[in-house]
């Protein structure tokens, strides 16, 4: 007899993505944090230079400032006529005349070129000079506003803030900056076979029992993306000890993220808990691994007036766990912050393997870049082996239906992109 409700096809990837993303309203919340300590967090507004970088025209090396119209020729003697380090300002430049001049000090009125101390000759103790190799106009002389036009936006809205981002905040002379709040995250798993490491010693570990390895690289992984974890650590495979969690998870926090149970089995209880506090849509993806996924809202407040709370359900299995939160998690929570660039970006590589098994779903292979510029694979793709995601340096994107053969270009997402 036919099934009468049969399963709906897997949602592509980009289609789930594309699904999530619509709900990851920006949260609003801003805070004004030290540059010093901004490493990471999003800009909540446009970083604006109020003053040009350099101020003023500097030399780039230790040597002589002069006008290049006074060297003619090789070997030309000019008087030495006053001496400027880095911090001082010179008096103006006469003509025919140089100035002993260190690396970043101003350039003096007058002058409009260096000539390094290599290619001069100091004479009478440093009061004349010999310039043996004429200069060009420019020489040597980083102009003044070279790096930062005055009234620049030198950092956009919505940027991730990395450390040169920091270090051009402290050069125009800001000690704040202006940055959307954390994240409120709660992280449990579901599951009576987890085990929290250190609760038992590995040889008393019961039949059936395994330690609870996602709730580690997840608290790792919202960490940076810079968000507030809260952890509630195992919760029992029970409804109301699964409802009881999630009803304290909602209070304080702006998304819950859990690992397992997001299945329809007796033993999993997300999905009744979630439609009694609120919405959830549990979708099959077209990916490999990951394919289970849950997205829900709690609702907030007496009369649900209040911002809701978001709920992403990812599998049990670690890498199938890890790719799902890589790919679509990561994503989620950083528009949450503001950040307009979320998605990853894919690379052409040289595939130093040959795979001629498919898939009906798009994969998403655990590879690393060799010595020769190309990439190999982890011999064991399955979706348990969490070495290979502690092998690999990223992944391969690999389109359903599809070989490859040796030779071939694929997409590779470095995970240092992902975990940066």
């Amino acid at each position: 007899m036919a099934d009468p409700s049969p399963r709906p096809p897997l949602m592509p990837l980009d289609e789930a993505l594309q699904r999530l993303l619509a709900h990851a309203v920006p949260l609003g919340r801003t805070e004004d944090v030290d540059t010093f300590s901004a490493d990471g967090r999003v800009l909540a507004q446009d970083v604006v230079s109020a003053l040009q970088v350099p101020p003023h025209a500097n030399t780039s090396m230790d040597g002589y400032a002069l006008r290049a119209a006074d060297i003619a020729t090789a070997g030309t003697v000019l008087p030495v006529t006053q001496r400027i380090p880095a911090g001082r300002a010179g008096e103006p430049l006469a003509p025919g005349s140089a100035a002993r001049i260190y690396t970043g000090a101003p350039l003096p009125d007058g002058a409009d070129a260096v000539v390094m101390q290599e290619e001069a000759e100091a004479l009478d103790d440093g009061a004349r000079v010999r310039i043996n190799v004429p200069p060009t106009r420019g020489q040597w002389v980083r102009p003044a506003g070279e790096d930062v036009q005055r009234g620049a936006v030198i950092l956009q809205k919505g940027e991730r803030l990395a450390p040169a981002a920091l270090g051009l905040t402290a050069g125009i002379g800001l000690n704040q900056l202006r940055v959307s709040a954390r994240p409120r995250v709660a992280l449990f798993s579901t599951g009576d076979e987890l085990v929290m490491p250190g609760a038992i010693p590995p040889e008393r570990l019961p039949a059936g029992a395994i330690y609870n390895s996602n709730r580690y690289f997840l608290n790792a992984l919202l960490l940076r993306l810079g968000c507030q974890v809260t952890d509630f650590g195992s919760v029992p495979d029970r409804r109301d000890a699964t409802l009881l969690a999630i009803k304290s998870a909602a209070r304080e926090h702006d998304l819950i993220v859990t690992s397992g149970g997001v299945s329809v089995g007796d033993e999993d209880h997300i999905k009744p808990a979630l439609q009694r506090l609120g919405t959830l849509e549990m979708w099959q993806i077209a990916m490999k691994p990951g394919k289970p996924f849950a997205y829900g809202q709690i609702r907030r407040g007496a009369q649900g007036d209040a911002p809701p709370v978001h709920f992403m359900g990812l599998p049990g299995n670690p890498v199938s766990s890890f790719v799902t939160f890589l790919l679509l998690v990561r994503p989620f929570v950083l528009q949450l912050q503001g950040m307009r660039d979320v998605l990853p970006r894919a690379v052409a590589m040289r595939a130093d393997f040959t795979l001629a098994r498919t898939d009906t779903r798009r994969e998403f292979l655990r590879a690393r870049r060799n010595e020769h510029g190309g990439l190999e694979l982890f011999p064991n793709q399955s979706s348990g082996v969490l070495t290979s995601m502690h092998w690999a340096d990223g992944f391969i994107d690999h389109p359903a239906g599809a070989s490859i053969l040796r030779g071939d270009m694929v997409r590779f997402i470095a995970l240092s992109d992902l975990l940066a």
